[in-house]
C-alpha cells in the first residue's frame, strides 16, 4: 500500500468514528483548506508563467549581446523554457498537496515507457544537438534537404523549421535532418549558373559563342576574374537543334535574378545578333516503288 493509499485510509477511519456534525466541519474545513491551496496554486503558476516569460526574455537579450549563432540561441531557449516549465508544474502539484517524489517517481517511470514509445522523438533530440555542433546550416541560410527547399527559421529540439520559396512553412525532423544529405545553397559566396540555349542546325557556333558571351559580359553581376570566365560550349546534337551550354560565375546572393534575367535576354536579343531558335521538326522520306 502507498503512502498516499495509507492516508486515504486513515482518513476514511477517522471519519466512520465522527459525529455527524463533526464529519460536516471537518470536511468543511478539508474544502476549505483545498480550495485555499488550489488558489496559490493557481496564483503561483500565473505568476510562475510570468517569471518564466522574462527570463526567457532575459535569455534571448543576452544571447544577442554576446551574438550567439541563431541556432544556437533558439535551441537553448526551446530547451530552458521546457525545464522551466516542468520546475513549475512540479512546484503547483506540491502546493496541492501531491508528494512530489510520488509524482517524480511516477513521472520518471512515465518517462521511460513514453522514451521507449517515442524513439523516434529523443532522436530528433539527439539529432538536434548534432546539427548545432556540427553546424551543416544555421538558421538564415537557404537549403534544400527530405525533398524540400527554403530558408532556415528555427531550429527547435525536435524539428527544424524552413519557409519555401512559396511562403509554406515546413517542419523537419531533426533526426532524420541529421543523417541524410543537405545541399546548402548559402555557405559558399560564388555559385555557377548554368543555362541550355539551343540554336539551329546550320546556324554558325562562333556567331553565337560570340552574342551570347557579348550578353554574359554587360551584365556587371557576372563575374570576369581569372578562372571563372564566363564559358560557351556545345553540349547535345539535338533531335531539332544544337544545343549550347553557358556557364557563368555569379555572388550566391545574385543567383535567381541573373538566372532569368538572362534567359529573357538570350530569347529577345539573340535573334537580332543572326541566332535562331528551331522548332521542333520531323524529316519524313517518301520511298516510292
Amino acid at each position: 500500500m502507498t503512502p498516499a493509499t495509507e492516508s486515504i485510509a486513515k482518513d476514511f477511519d477517522l471519519l466512520k468514528n465522527l459525529s455527524l456534525d463533526d464529519a460536516l466541519s471537518k470536511m468543511a474545513n478539508s474544502v476549505v483548506d483545498f480550495t485555499f491551496r488550489l488558489i496559490i496554486a493557481i496564483v503561483i503558476f500565473y505568476v510562475g508563467r510570468f517569471i518564466i516569460r522574462k527570463i526567457l526574455s532575459f535569455i534571448h537579450n543576452v544571447l544577442e549581446k554576446r551574438k550567439v549563432d541563431l541556432s544556437l540561441a533558439t535551441f537553448v531557449r526551446s530547451f530552458v523554457q521546457i525545464l522551466l516549465y516542468f520546475i513549475l508544474i512540479v512546484t503547483v502539484v506540491g502546493i496541492l498537496g501531491i508528494e512530489t517524489s510520488s509524482f517524480l517517481a511516477l513521472f520518471a517511470s512515465a518517462g521511460v515507457a513514453i522514451g521507449m514509445a517515442l524513439s523516434g522523438t529523443l532522436q530528433n533530440f539527439a539529432g538536434g544537438v548534432l546539427i548545432l555542433l556540427l553546424k551543416p546550416y544555421k538558421v538564415g541560410e537557404y537549403i534544400e534537404t527530405q525533398g524540400y527547399a527554403g530558408t532556415v527559421n528555427e531550429i527547435q529540439m525536435f524539428h527544424t523549421v524552413i519557409t519555401t520559396p512559396d511562403n509554406k512553412t515546413i517542419l523537419i525532423p531533426n533526426g532524420a535532418l541529421s543523417t541524410s544529405s543537405i545541399n546548402n545553397y548559402t555557405r559558399q559566396p560564388l555559385r555557377r549558373v548554368d543555362w541550355s540555349v539551343g540554336i539551329s542546325y546550320g546556324d554558325s557556333f562562333d556567331n553565337a559563342s560570340k552574342a551570347i558571351l557579348e550578353i554574359l559580359n554587360s551584365d556587371p553581376r557576372v563575374l570576369k576574374e581569372e578562372g571563372r570566365m564566363p564559358f560557351v560550349g556545345i553540349t547535345e546534337l539535338a533531335d531539332s537543334s544544337v544545343n549550347l551550354a553557358v556557364r557563368a560565375w555569379v555572388h550566391s546572393a545574385d543567383y535567381w535574378s541573373l538566372y532569368f534575367d538572362l534567359y529573357n535576354r538570350f530569347y529577345t536579343e539573340l535573334p537580332s545578333k543572326g541566332v535562331n531558335f528551331p522548332f521542333p521538326q520531323l524529316d519524313v522520306h517518301l520511298d516510292r516503288q
